[in-house]
């Protein structure tokens, strides 16, 4: 029976390995989107543009609330797991 099905599936193999890609790529982003080393040197980087005035208060403020907001997000995601 087994093989049978395979065969039955063998035309669907290039969307379930499409599929199973998609499902890696994922699980990549947002390893590195929640991680804590990145996030903290994307606010250390923010840091240094707004000391040499690349970007305004508003703009730091903005770009950093979104960085805090990703790591409470990591720190919810460790705690129930």
């Amino acid at each position: 029976m087994g093989l049978i099905k395979e065969l039955l599936l063998l035309p669907a193999a290039p969307v379930r390995g499409t599929g199973w890609v998609l499902r890696q790529v994922l699980t990549e982003a947002e390893r590195q989107y929640y991680d804590p080393a990145v996030v903290q040197r994307e606010l250390r980087e923010l840091a240094e543009q707004l000391d040499s005035g690349q970007i305004d208060e508003a703009e730091f403020d903005r770009r950093e609330d979104a960085l805090l907001d990703r790591l409470e997000e990591l720190r919810k995601r460790q705690a129930g797991a």
